[in-house]
């Protein structure tokens, strides 16, 4: 790969990463301007909550589909970390693969349910419920193709997932048998 292939490659990443915190950063700036308003200013706004919510959505949708990297899931580490990197292998094989299913089943009653939406607005913006819940398909698109190359990869020999030794050469047969 390119430099500048790498250079782009990088810098969606970081910004992929940043979306969350951002939502983050505007969900607390919105709650203490609903504080103030309410107490200080004795004159409640609504459409901070209206905000809070749909940003809490799209922060925990992107965040898992997006942002969030293989070895940020959680698994149940004293088993996982007590079985050889090929069971481990094998474990994310079969995770993998059930997750794929799972999300490719689900996008057809999902994309459904978006675009029915379109009929209702949210309260205070007017913003289509089509729009707010769009991030729905973004994580159920996104996440079968992460896990499909999870799959892959685990099926194929080549990742190991950050935190994990790599083999040396005297275990590679077994990493990959």
């Amino acid at each position: 790969m390119t430099p500048p292939a790498r250079r782009w490659i990088r810098l969606a990443q970081t910004l992929a990463e940043a979306v969350p915190g951002i939502l983050l950063a505007v969900m607390f700036l919105c709650f203490i301007l609903q504080v103030f308003m309410r107490y200080v200013m004795n004159s409640p706004v609504g459409w901070t909550v209206e905000v809070c919510v749909i940003a809490w959505l799209w922060v925990i949708l992107w965040g898992q589909s997006v942002s969030a990297r293989e070895e940020d899931e959680i698994r149940f580490d004293i088993v996982y970390g007590a079985v050889s990197p090929r069971v481990r292998r094998v474990f994310r094989l079969i995770f993998a693969v059930a997750l794929v299913a799972i999300y490719a089943i689900a996008i057809p009653a999902n994309w459904d349910f978006v675009t029915f939406m379109k009929i209702q607005d949210t309260a205070y913006f007017d913003i289509p419920f089509s729009w707010v819940f769009s991030i729905l398909m973004v994580f159920l698109v996104v996440s079968v193709l992460r896990y499909g190359w999870i799959a892959w990869g685990a099926l194929s020999g080549r990742t190991v997932p950050a935190g994990e030794a790599l083999p040396d050469e005297a275990t590679r047969k077994d990493f990959t048998e």
